[in-house]
């Protein structure tokens, strides 16, 4: 019983999502040196209360277990894997088993010629120092030349990985396979995000540097139950709705998101829903700053 209110507060939130989500809650403060520059959140599907995250380039090829009041639990070595520019992750189940992706897709200069996926089991114990090898990866590239991308999610119910450019205006939304065959995988465009508000006149005049940047795309998510793509900037949430998982995001991305903003934090860069999609919770690539989360209103 309890499982079928929550799907029906689900279903009424998510089609209108802005009204029924909480004031920003205070989850915990993230002080902890291997949460340094946390790029990337998902949450676990075996650890109760654990989200996963992921550091920006430069701090090394590790997976980090934290608590949802932003206390460290474990961390994982990574093996055989590079963090050039780790931006976003993702978890997702397939075909019984759960799995974690870290997209490295970073590329503030406009120079990657090619981009690169890793997939890794999820590990069922939270052991510190444990190190963990890819499920499979693979390289791609974009169809038209180099962009930045900060935001990548999985629609394991159609096999695809979700990516959105960050730098382009409007926002692009790109799908991979999920588990490509062959080589010289190449993105596929799906559409632009309508309805990312950009800075007016008078926040460039207010402030040139953080005007122009603060509409860019930084994190996204897929609800649990496939219907909704949450994507945020450095100041708000948007909230894209499908119908049901076979209806195509060119056909949701007809309408214009909900959306909500957020308490300001320095480079907010990583979002996700919670393992129930119940709660979302948002991170930055600062330490210390608190990890911000938002509750279902049912």
């Amino acid at each position: 019983m309890r499982f079928l209110i929550i799907a029906f507060s689900l279903l009424l939130t998510f089609d209108c999502a802005a009204a029924r989500w909480s004031a920003p809650e205070y989850a915990g403060t993230k002080t902890d040196a291997d949460l340094e520059e946390m790029s990337g959140l998902a949450p676990s599907h075996y650890h109760k209360n654990i989200l996963w995250v992921i550091n920006d380039g430069g701090n090394g090829e590790k997976l980090i277990a934290m608590s949802t009041n932003a206390s460290r639990v474990a961390t994982f070595n990574l093996k055989g894997v590079k963090n050039v520019d780790w931006e976003d992750m993702a978890s997702f189940r397939l075909n019984g088993k759960n799995y974690l992706l870290i997209s490295d897709t970073g590329d503030n200069g406009g120079i990657r010629k090619t981009l690169q996926i890793y997939v890794f089991e999820e590990p069922k114990q939270l052991k510190d120092g444990q190190t963990l090898e890819p499920a499979w990866s693979f390289d791609f590239k974009w169809p038209d030349g180099a962009r930045d991308c900060e935001a990548a999610t999985v629609d394991a119910a159609n096999g695809e990985i979700l990516l959105v450019s960050k730098k382009r205006v409007p926002p692009e939304l790109f799908k991979l396979p999920l588990q490509p065959t062959g080589k010289n995988i190449v993105a596929t465009k799906i559409g632009d995000l309508p309805g990312i508000e950009q800075p007016d006149t008078n926040e460039m005049e207010k402030n040139p540097v953080y005007g122009r940047y603060r509409s860019q795309v930084t994190s996204t998510d897929l609800s649990p139950n496939g219907r909704v793509l949450m994507v945020m900037n450095y100041h708000a949430v948007y909230f894209y709705v499908r119908d049901n998982v076979k209806t195509s995001w060119s056909k949701a991305l007809t309408s214009r998101p909900y959306s909500f903003q957020f308490p300001w934090l320095p480079q907010a860069e990583a979002i996700t829903f919670n393992r129930e999609g119940n709660e979302i919770y948002i991170g930055s690539e600062q330490r210390p700053v608190p990890l911000l989360r938002y509750r279902i209103i049912n």
